[in-house]
């Protein structure tokens, strides 16, 4: 077993993590909870709760809809009824908000690393999981879910095209992953708008850019508003754009993805110089929030709910489940509804919408190579995929959070009609984790619930009609050796999309400054990055 071992100097403290390296040792024997040899026959069933006086430390982020609620994991009911029920107990180590990787380095350079890392090292890492397992950083943990993780072995074997897609090329498993147990859990996001503004003002549902234009300036002129539409911004510029909000009217995503079985990236595509110009001339009128550079949750809640914005990009449940309570308390006609991914051509189906594969990369936990005790790390994590622990990861406790009516969990008053007047998604973060991700497969159950109005359940149904199905790449990887120089090509890319997307958008540089920043894409290597990507594709269509 790959142990970490060197510690680095602190220079390297602010390097990338790729040119971190650790020796590595082999051990012969796998300690088990109680600390001696495993009794536990291999592949058997394990019972819970586990008997063991040895406490594992579990390293991942707070919750940020809880900030304000709770302090730590340790007091989120959830986390307490978890190591209740596998009867490991658990010391949690929480990176600062929105600063997980820059923590994440510092921990992994330092050489003390916890037991479990919960972090999205598939496309996160420098070298991705192949090379944090070369490195000693994390475990193959093809044995281990062999011999000690029966229920996680029974579904992946159930479930070849996931099994699939949670491996690497070389066929190694590295974490426990989050998988939506059906397809109507892979649609959740997209444009909402002020449905009573709308009606108010005579105005349709916008479909095309035109429409929104007109939709957006009525908003200021009519309605007062300052900041007619807002987005998220944080950690990146434009956040919730990835999937093609808005961009993708213009043929192209700000992200990676396929044209014809040809891996494009957006934002080096004259598509995007067109959104630019949009947006560019959204600012300049007013239409877009001028605080566009800085926007954050909080400042997204707070434009919604008090009529400064009248649209957005959000979740159905996170989005408008949060915000027309909010709205309705100050005025009970206010009313949020989908509107249809934007095309430019009235009637056309936009091609790229918000659409997540069964396979989240999001959740996925995985096991150091400086935990003294994988075993026990593996047995604590397979509750999460076998019966009783799918229902607390989805449901809570019964009769507490949900109760059983006809067979069905139903969740109860604490979670729907929280009496500390909690957020739905708040009251669900506290006593469960379907609502967001973890090591668990998500139940449909539990979005039939949360989407408990009746505009969130269409809202679903209006995102998903679009073509993101032909464009989306599956979860490929790139070798170590790609994907640590696609981490450094994508470094300075992204760096360079983020700086180009403000300066035009905030009238910094003209529109035509495009094609100077295209170039300086390519001299960036952009184009090697996306013959890294289709390097992995294929290897992906070989699995």
């Amino acid at each position: 077993m790959k142990r970490a071992r060197k510690l680095v100097s602190a220079v390297v403290l602010t390097s990338m993590m790729s040119s971190i390296t650790m020796a590595c040792s082999n051990d012969t024997a796998q300690p088990t909870s109680e600390g001696g040899t495993s009794d536990t026959a291999p592949g058997a069933p394990t019972t819970y709760p586990i008997k063991t006086d040895q406490t594992l430390t579990y390293w991942l982020g707070f919750p940020t809809s809880l900030a304000g609620i709770k302090a730590t994991h340790q007091d989120i009911p959830f986390y307490q009824e978890l190591q209740k029920r596998t009867g490991v107990p658990l010391k949690f180590i929480a990176p600062p908000a929105n600063q997980a990787k820059e923590a994440l380095n510092v921990m992994m350079a330092s050489g003390d690393l916890p037991d479990m890392i919960e972090y999205t090292f598939r496309t996160e890492f420098p070298g991705g999981p192949e090379k944090a397992i070369k490195d000693g950083y994390i475990l193959k943990l093809n044995d281990l879910i062999d011999k000690h993780a029966p229920n996680l072995k029974k579904y992946l074997k159930e479930h070849p095209e996931i099994d699939k897609m949670i491996k690497t090329d070389n066929g190694s498993y590295y974490a426990f992953p989050f998988i939506r147990g059906d397809a109507s859990l892979m649609v959740f996001q997209g444009p909402i708008v002020r449905k009573d503004w709308l009606d108010e003002l005579g105005l349709p549902v916008p479909t095309t850019i035109d429409e929104w234009t007109a939709a957006l300036t009525a908003f200021k002129e009519k309605k007062g508003a300052a900041a007619p539409i807002t987005f998220n911004s944080k950690p990146r510029v434009l956040n919730d754009f990835n999937s093609g909000a808005f961009v993708g009217a213009f043929g192209v995503t700000r992200n990676f993805y396929l044209d014809d079985d040809e891996i494009k990236f957006g934002p080096a595509e004259p598509g995007y110089k067109e959104f630019l110009r949009l947006f560019s001339q959204w600012y300049k009128d007013g239409l877009l929030d001028k605080n566009i550079a800085t926007v954050d949750s909080k400042a997204m809640d707070a434009n919604m709910a008090s009529g400064a914005s009248g649209a957005t990009v959000g979740n159905a449940g996170g989005g408008i489940g949060k915000w027309q309570p909010l709205m309705q308390a100050k005025d009970p006609k206010a009313m949020l509804v989908a509107a249809p991914y934007p095309v430019l051509k009235k009637g056309d189906i936009a091609p790229f919408g918000q659409r997540d594969l069964a396979f989240g990369t999001n959740g996925m936990v995985a096991i150091t190579g400086s935990s003294k005790n994988p075993e026990l790390a593996v047995r604590m994590l397979d509750y999460g995929y076998g019966e009783e622990g799918h229902m607390l990861y989805n449901f809570g406790v019964e009769d507490v959070s949900y109760k059983m009516e006809n067979g069905y969990p139903k969740y109860t008053d604490l979670i729907m009609k929280n009496p500390d007047k909690l957020a739905v998604s708040q009251a669900m973060t506290l006593h469960f984790r379907s609502n967001y991700n973890g090591p668990f497969i998500q139940d449909k159950r539990y979005i039939e619930q949360y989407l408990e109005m009746p505009n969130q359940r269409e809202a679903v149904a209006i995102w998903e009609k679009t073509d993101m199905i032909k464009h989306e790449l599956p979860p490929i990887t790139p070798t170590p050796e790609e994907s640590s120089e696609f981490a450094k090509i994508m470094t300075d890319v992204n760096t360079l999309v983020d700086e180009m997307t403000l300066k035009i958008i905030l009238g910094a540089e003209p529109v035509d400054s495009f094609e100077q920043y295209m170039e300086k894409m390519k001299s960036l290597k952009i184009d090697r990055a996306i013959e890294i990507q289709t390097a992995a594709l294929d290897r992906y269509n070989k699995r």
